[in-house]
């Protein structure tokens, strides 16, 4: 049973944790680092959304001051170049700025919002191409662009009153679904290639499916948009949560590959799935019942935070598989994204067991 208190604590642990120093066995092969949390990048970005959720959830300044003081510092040192992972900070950002002001907040959101939305690389159908540091992923959708880039821009657009940015964020949405959503089963697939034609190895890999799961919600929320769209994209959401649902094991988790038992079990997919399911009953999108589907999820996450605070079995940063053993062989390790996933499921489910 979830209490409060517990959920409070260990919250205090993960962040700590997650804003100190890595500890990690794993040798950084990106030109960026996954596992520093003073980098400006996608794991960090999400860590920053995870911060504001909490804030949301609890309204505790301390976790706003967290927030200014690491922008601050990664402005100062400079930003690096635009693509689909360093947007991904700036969705915090332009929160800060709805809510606090700052004139150089906004303009710089402006900036890479306008890049996004006339200049960031498409693929044919206008999609918008997993642009990253270590490669320009020529004519490839990836699931993870949804949540890194999509949402930033439907929110800048929604607090600027730029409604083309809101209408592109909407057909990117779409496009995504059309490529990428697996008819068959209701899960997702990691990416596609206009080059060939095809899903790659058809993975259906766990954190990948969590960006949907969690990133659908948020964007539902952030732009308020009604109609056959948003019926769209529920009923999307809906067919994915189906499908997830026999696939959750009697602990709670889920596995790297949702549905190969013989991967191991993964947290920060986990976490994003136990953050949909419950904000999708509190939305009302999904049954009352579902709800004891997503506290399971977080007893299983909530069982694998050490005494460190340290999130465990958190799969490292993994690139585009061409077969499905790819997957399995990626390493775990302490992950800024794995602490800050926690983070934003712990914050729905104090709202859950408010």
């Amino acid at each position: 049973m979830l209490e409060k208190q517990r959920l409070l604590a260990t919250m205090d642990k993960i962040i700590l944790r997650m804003t100190s120093p890595a500890k990690s066995d794993i040798v950084e092969t990106v030109p960026i680092s996954n596992l520093d949390f003073s980098k400006w990048e996608w794991p960090q970005g999400v860590g920053m959304y995870g911060m504001l959720k909490l804030y949301l959830a609890t309204g505790e300044e301390r976790y706003i001051r967290i927030m200014e003081t690491w922008f601050a510092a990664r402005i100062a040192e400079g930003l690096p170049s635009k693509n689909v992972n360093s947007v991904a900070p700036l969705l915090s950002l332009i929160h800060l700025y709805e809510r606090f002001g700052g004139e150089e907040r906004l303009k710089l959101c402006l900036e890479w919002a306008e890049w996004a939305m006339r200049d960031m690389p498409r693929t044919p159908d206008g999609g918008l191409q997993h642009i990253v540091a270590e490669s320009p992923n020529d004519g490839q959708l990836w699931v993870d662009t949804l949540f890194m880039t999509v949402l930033f821009l439907a929110k800048t657009g929604m607090v600027t009153g730029r409604h083309e940015y809101v209408e592109e964020a909407k057909r990117q949405f779409l496009v995504h679904v059309k490529y990428l959503a697996d008819r068959r089963s209701g899960l997702w697939f990691h990416g596609w290639t206009f080059h060939g034609m095809h899903n790659f190895a058809g993975a259906h890999w766990g954190r990948g499916n969590c960006w949907f799961t969690a990133g659908v919600l948020e964007f539902l929320e952030i732009t308020g948009i009604e109609g056959g769209v948003k019926d769209f994209l529920v009923d999307t959401f809906r067919d994915q949560v189906e499908a997830l649902l026999p696939l959750q094991e009697p602990d709670g988790m889920w596995h790297t590959l949702l549905d190969d038992p013989s991967s191991y079990v993964e947290s920060s997919a986990t976490a994003g799935f136990g953050f949909g399911i419950l904000k999708g009953v509190r939305m009302g999108y999904l049954p009352e019942s579902y709800r004891e589907r997503g506290i399971r999820a977080c007893e299983g996450v909530l069982s694998r935070v050490d005494e460190t605070g340290t999130v465990t079995q958190v799969s490292y940063g993994t690139a585009m598989g061409q077969d499905l053993d790819f997957y399995k062989k990626i390493p775990t390790a302490p992950m800024p994204y794995g602490q800050s996933l926690a983070v934003l499921m712990l914050g729905e489910a104090l709202l859950a067991i408010r």
